[in-house]
């Protein structure tokens, strides 16, 4: 159950892409360092995390259940696997019923000899600009497992890239647009593209917050602005997607607490209100998550 206060829906509280990337800095272990990082998102109304490491991506179930006692964080688990060339072997060696399967009875009954449940298929992605074999394969089994659970779904696009055929795919595949988010589409830089995958009915993330080298936050900024012009931000939802040892504070990036000390005071200059502030933190992640997370 989602407790009261904001939710950031795009996070990873220990992630290990170091070995495809061949760079310690992409797995994140620092356990105290993280801690004390979550403290602070608490001390700014933050109660939840849709947590969304997967199969391959070096998800820890213990772990993250450490960092929530420590906290008072709730954490709401993934299930899935990520994009290529991350896929573990199991993706090219089993079919797309046994890998609908295996998601299914991580949500149903539990993540390995666990009792802890994972509530979301996610995140699943594309290459830049393609959806290789592989990747089209995890999303055949991700929109099985969502038809028959019911599971929201959330995505990492490449970029930004491919985003309005993620949501096609998924929607033709009998998942119900409410529970899709198609994620990252803030590092697109193209609102008019973001705006066509809104009027599809999903929700789209902007959920890269900071990370200033791909996208300002200016244009994210302006893009909020106008699809709360349209009537569209009920359909959105944020996170900052910190994924590296140098992502956080201690370590000389900005941290998670960035969207709270940074990004929402420029929302609050450009006019934006705490009842539009409350619908992005609050009322979107607990229309699409639902009870029982």
């Amino acid at each position: 159950m989602l407790q009261d206060g904001y939710t950031l829906m795009h996070e990873h509280v220990t992630i290990d892409l170091s070995g495809v990337k061949k760079d310690p800095d992409c797995r994140l272990d620092c356990f105290e360092e993280t801690v004390e990082e979550f403290k602070e998102l608490y001390r700014h109304g933050v109660r939840n995390v849709l947590e969304v490491t997967n199969i391959g991506m070096g998800r820890d179930i213990s772990y993250i259940e450490k960092v929530a006692r420590a906290t008072g964080i709730h954490f709401i688990i993934s299930t899935g696997f990520y994009k290529e060339p991350f896929l573990p072997q199991m993706v090219y060696e089993k079919t797309v019923e046994e890998l609908a399967d295996l998601a299914e009875k991580e949500i149903t009954e539990g993540i390995g000899d666990t009792e802890i449940r994972a509530s979301v298929l996610g995140e699943f992605g594309t290459s830049k600009n393609k959806m290789t074999a592989a990747e089209k394969k995890v999303f055949q089994a991700m929109s099985q497992a969502a038809v028959r659970t019911g599971a929201p779904v959330t995505t990492h696009t490449t970029l930004g890239t491919f985003g309005e055929e993620q949501a096609d795919y998924l929607i033709e595949h009998g998942v119900k647009p409410e529970k899709i988010i198609i994620g990252h589409m803030d590092l697109s830089q193209d609102l008019e593209k973001i705006l066509r995958i809104l009027e599809k009915g999903v929700n789209v993330g902007f959920d890269t917050i900071g990370k200033l080298s791909y996208c300002p936050d200016t244009f994210r900024m302006e893009a909020l602005k106008r699809i709360a012009s349209e009537g569209r931000l009920t359909q959105i939802v944020l996170s900052m997607d910190i994924t590296r040892k140098s992502h956080l504070k201690s370590h000389g990036g900005i941290g998670y607490r960035y969207l709270f000390t940074d990004f929402l005071p420029l929302l609050r200059e450009s006019g934006m209100t705490e009842e539009q502030i409350d619908t992005l933190l609050i009322d979107n992640p607990k229309r699409i998550l639902g009870d029982g997370v």
